[in-house]
């Protein structure tokens, strides 16, 4: 098969069992490797997806400018998707940006915003967005792709990586563990994973100091997790459980992924790792853990894999400690997942 463009080899992302990081009798930890997608990340699949759905429906043509706010991964994917259909993409981020996702959208020809102030919550989030709505306010006709309050946003993930897990694994899943931000990717795969399983246990991974799950603010160093605003799309209701995993310890889940399996990856994806390491020992035996692995190291070389940026971050030393919340479900007990209280 020979694709029309770099946009239509979206998607397809193999499934890989982490059984060397993971190695426990009756435990199966399944990761979908969406950083295998080309423009590297999860994002791939929002960012054309609902470019797409504009194109069909007429609210986006080739004279439209897109606009977006992006620690990196989406803008990269807009950017990517923007020059395949020709259209004019400015993307607003902060300092916290990884320098290579900053070079890479410079090269796909991506206008760059940079604000530098802080919001109400110590983040940027918030600066970034208020920054976006100016745009859209001076330049009529601008097109906000909105990821944090578009609906495309999960159904991206539901149609997407969702319908493709279900193909694939050809099995139910027990238990969910994805990283957070915009919540998009967690309830597109939870409820599509739901309607073979009504069981399966959703937890979200959250970056120590995101307010999405009520905690208090705090700085946070590694871009693409957690938010400084609850956002639009979040449904508590469907998400079971919550870990939050701090930056030193999403660095050491990086660094075991690629020491154990060869994975290089960023930043989400340790933390997902440290988490599934916390959800251990309440596990049922045998379950199977399915998780997200949502994009490459080589954006966080500058990051995760440099020694002098880890030996800056504040946090836990040495051995990884507990930084575990949970609270209750909110759905139906019938939906729970029933196994001597273990979860």
């Amino acid at each position: 098969m020979v694709h029309d463009s770099i946009v239509s080899c979206v998607g397809k992302t193999p499934l890989v069992h982490l059984r060397r990081l993971f190695p426990f009798q009756g435990l199966s930890v399944i990761a979908k490797l969406e950083l295998l997608n080309p423009g590297g990340s999860v994002k791939d699949r929002p960012a054309r997806f609902i470019v797409e759905q504009g194109l069909k429906a007429g609210t986006i043509n080739a004279r439209t400018p897109i606009v977006e706010s992006s620690s990196g991964n989406l803008g990269v994917a807009l950017a990517m998707v923007a020059r395949a259909y020709g259209l004019t993409f400015t993307c607003v981020v902060d300092p916290k940006i990884s320098p290579a996702n900053l070079r890479v959208l410079r090269a796909l020809g991506a206008q760059i915003d940079m604000v530098h102030e802080r919001d109400e919550q110590g983040g940027y989030l918030g600066t970034r967005i208020r920054r976006v709505k100016e745009i859209v306010k001076t330049a009529p006709g601008t097109v906000w792709i909105n990821q944090y309050a578009n609906e495309l946003n999960w159904r991206a993930h539901y149609e997407g990586e969702g319908e493709e897990i279900v193909r694939d694994l050809g099995a139910p899943v027990d238990v969910l563990v994805v990283a957070v931000s915009t919540t998009g990717t967690i309830l597109g795969l939870a409820r599509r994973l739901r309607e073979h399983n009504p069981r399966v246990r959703v937890v979200a991974v959250d970056a120590a100091g995101s307010v999405i799950f009520g905690g208090p603010p705090a700085r946070r160093e590694l871009p693409g997790m957690g938010a400084s605003r609850v956002p639009e799309l979040f449904s508590p209701a469907e998400i079971d459980e919550f870990i939050h995993v701090n930056d030193r310890e999403a660095v050491h889940g990086c660094r075991a992924l690629a020491a154990h399996e060869g994975i290089f990856a960023g930043g989400s994806s340790g933390a997902v790792v440290t988490a599934i390491r916390k959800l251990m020992p309440r596990l049922p035996r045998p379950s199977t853990v399915l998780t997200v692995l949502p994009d490459r190291g080589d954006r966080y070389l500058d990051m995760v894999y440099n020694d002098a940026w880890v030996d800056r971050l504040d946090g836990v030393d040495g051995e990884l400690r507990p930084v575990l919340s949970a609270r209750p479900s909110r759905r139906p007990a019938a939906l729970r997942l029933e196994q001597g209280g273990a979860l």
